[in-house]
C-alpha cells in the first residue's frame, strides 16, 4: 500500500481538491510546470522530496512537523 499517495489524496479531498488541482497549485506556487502525471508518478514511486511535501502541506493549509517519538 502506498501510504504517501493515500495520505496526500485524503488530505486533498478533505480540502475539496483533486490531485489534478493540487498539481496546478504546485505549478502556481513554484512558478514552473508541475503536471498531474509528474505528481502522480512521484506519489506512486514514493519519491516526493521534503521540499515538495512542505509545498503540498502549505497549499492544503497544513504544516509538516517532526515529533520526538519519546
Amino acid at each position: 500500500m502506498n501510504r504517501i499517495k493515500t495520505k496526500i489524496k485524503m488530505l486533498a479531498v478533505s480540502r475539496g481538491m483533486t490531485l489534478k488541482n493540487l498539481a496546478i497549485k504546485l505549478s502556481e506556487l513554484k512558478g514552473e510546470e508541475y503536471s498531474y502525471s509528474s505528481l502522480l508518478g512521484k506519489l506512486n514511486r514514493e519519491s516526493l522530496s521534503l521540499k515538495e511535501a512542505e509545498e503540498i502541506a502549505q497549499i492544503l493549509d497544513y504544516r509538516l512537523e517532526f515529533v520526538d517519538k519519546n
